[in-house]
């Protein structure tokens, strides 16, 4: 596995509507040198839906450049010329580390700051929106190739061209690419789900999913969060 890679860009967002909607959003981030990043995440980097994007445990968002060139093979129209990097909306564009490279609670040192891996993003229906086709996020989760979030440890400031270099591996039979397979695939393996919800390092909310499927026997639905609120009735 890959523990170190250099950051060659470093993004933030300011709100904006997608074009034709209401929606407002802080995807479409632009390249800068430098920024503080503190427990919620880089200063003056903006977020549409506070609810489930930034805070604490999603105070960074990290996506593999790396998956670009196949998003853009198999990609329809419009989808397919927006699969350059920063299209994600990541903070931190790399190279060469993937969800198969990083595991849940992998710590790192980062230009000032000490960040955390807390877990991998799941796709939400704004992506369809990002991207132009109705049905982008379903094809992110079942890629499992989502990108991934972080908290912060230690504030401070992170720059373009830093090394974000692995210092600690609590768990090195967790890498994401697992957790995704968990979530999306083996949904209701039940000695990965026991394990997932005892991972202290995973963010509450998914250890909190873990555990409710152990209870319930069901799998949570997906289709508000793939495909959006649904229309009023009239």
């Amino acid at each position: 596995m890959a523990t170190s890679t250099v950051i060659k860009q470093l993004r933030i967002g300011s709100l904006a509507r997608f074009a034709g909607t209401e929606t407002l959003t802080g995807i479409h981030k632009r390249e800068i040198d430098s920024a503080y990043l503190n427990e919620n995440g880089l200063s003056d980097d903006q977020h549409g839906d506070k609810r489930h994007h930034g805070g604490p445990e999603k105070a960074l968002h990290h996506f593999a450049s790396d998956h670009y060139a196949r998003l853009r093979r198999e990609l329809p129209e419009p989808a397919s010329e927006h699969c350059l990097p920063g299209a994600f909306g990541e903070n931190l564009v790399t190279e060469g580390l993937t969800e198969s490279d990083v595991c849940a609670g992998d710590i790192y040192e980062l230009g000032g700051a000490i960040i955390q891996v807390s877990q991998p993003r799941q796709p939400c229906w704004r992506l369809n929106l990002r991207f132009g086709i109705p049905d982008m996020s379903p094809r992110v989760q079942n890629n499992l190739r989502t990108g991934w979030y972080y908290r912060v440890l230690q504030p401070g400031i992170i720059s373009k061209g830093d090394t974000l270099i692995l210092k600690e591996r609590p768990h090195d039979d967790w890498p994401l690419c697992r957790v995704l397979s968990v979530l999306y695939e083996n949904t209701m393996d039940r000695q990965a789900l026991t394990e997932m919800a005892a991972l202290k390092e995973l963010s509450p909310n998914l250890r909190q999913l873990a555990k409710k499927r152990l209870e319930t026997q069901q799998v949570e639905n997906w289709e508000g969060r793939l495909f959006g609120p649904a229309p009023p009735v009239r």
